[in-house]
């Protein structure tokens, strides 16, 4: 066959974002031969399957000249594994006697879980978003709209940036001690109080196990509580429409609040609840796959409306300009943390200390780093 690099499985329900796709594919040479895919985000699902088989749900490619080597054993190999079940375990098996191992890509993305999306993909590890798969079992990625609406709406933001959809970056409040974590393209959070980036880049528990009755301990990653205080259970605010500005050259995304109830907080801080409405203004970045993979950052902007936060949103200039990396910046922030902590927040678990309880490691391990260069 002229002109083909590479072969491409997925089930009737995967989707790919094909730009994407395109970019991974680029790294490899396919004249070499390559399996690349990526395994599910269930532990007991790669048990009894395999940690080295890509899972046909998320996608697999094969290179041509590995295709063609597959063709002349293929037959006879599935018949030596009948016990087998499905299309991808099979081919792992003939890929394992054709000595090729998998080249794992976490972009491809199984989803063999329930639920509600919103940990993993206000999560996504630094690499381009491939495939999503079982949208059928799973909540509607976007609440109070179908599957299909929910869809159409995230790929209007990957036709303006495929390269950066689902992409997360975080950044500080400094004034209102706020955390905020977006996934362009999909959500932002808005949190109280100074959450470390190590912790907000850990998908929350938003979903449940293939297996029902395991527990998140049966997760293939690390994850952590939705909140770890009631005062931090983040303020929603979801993509409702995004367009791209020529004039200015950049892409403006609205995000409007999701209602939905949140627990009482005693804590005397700042709270989102006012917010209705998060824009976020960023620029096309679809040569960001070609440096060294790296996280966004951004910048909370100035703004009129205590209603509508402003975010920035690009190319890092700085290692992390939101966080205190002085000793006197860490005791300033702690002071004013103090000031805002009620008698009730004097709970000794960490979770509970106030507003501020997980900022004290990340705070020194900076002034550490900092006096160490």
């Amino acid at each position: 066959m002229k002109d083909v690099r590479w072969f491409v499985m997925g089930d009737d329900d995967t989707i790919f974002i094909v730009e994407n796709l395109l970019r991974v594919l680029s790294k490899y040479d396919h004249n070499q031969y390559y399996y690349i895919g990526s395994s599910s985000e269930s532990h007991i699902q790669n048990i009894l399957f395999s940690y080295t088989m890509a899972y046909g749900g998320g996608g697999f490619a094969i290179s041509y000249p590995l295709a063609k080597e597959l063709e002349k054993m293929q037959d006879r190999c599935i018949q030596r594994y009948p016990a087998l079940y499905g299309s991808d375990d099979r081919i792992q098996a003939c890929m394992a006697e054709l000595g090729v191992p998998l080249t794992k890509e976490t972009g491809f993305h199984q989803y063999d879980v329930y639920g509600n999306l919103l940990g993993l993909l206000g999560a996504h590890p630094v690499t381009p978003l491939v495939s999503l798969h079982h949208l059928d079992v799973v909540d509607p990625i976007f609440p109070g709209i179908s599957r299909v609406d929910g869809l159409k709406r995230l790929f209007d933001s990957v036709e303006h940036d495929s390269a950066s959809i689902i992409q997360q970056s975080f950044c500080y409040d400094k004034n209102k001690y706020w955390s905020i974590s977006l996934s362009w393209g999909y959500v932002v959070q808005v949190m109280r109080g100074v959450i470390s980036p190590r912790e907000l880049e850990m998908p929350t528990r938003t979903f449940l196990n293939w297996y029902k009755r395991a527990d998140y301990t049966a997760y293939a990653f690390n994850t952590r509580p939705v909140a770890r205080h009631p005062c931090q259970k983040p303020f929603l605010f979801y993509l409702s429409s995004v367009k791209y500005d020529e004039k200015r050259n950049q892409i403006i995304g609205v995000y409007t609040r999701h209602k939905e109830a949140h627990p009482y907080c005693r804590w005397r801080s700042n709270s989102p609840e006012k917010l209705s409405s998060v824009v976020v203004l960023k620029r096309s970045d679809s040569s960001r796959w070609e440096r060294a993979p790296r996280r966004d950052c951004c910048r909370v902007l100035p703004s009129r409306r205590e209603s509508v936060m402003y975010l920035w949103v690009g190319n890092c200039r700085a290692a992390i300009p939101s966080l205190p990396t002085t000793r006197s910046a860490f005791q300033k922030l702690m002071d004013k943390a103090k000031s805002l902590m009620t008698t009730v927040c004097s709970a000794s678990s960490l979770g509970e200390v106030g507003p501020f309880s997980f900022s004290v490691r990340i705070s020194k391990s900076a002034v550490g780093l900092r006096r160490g260069r």
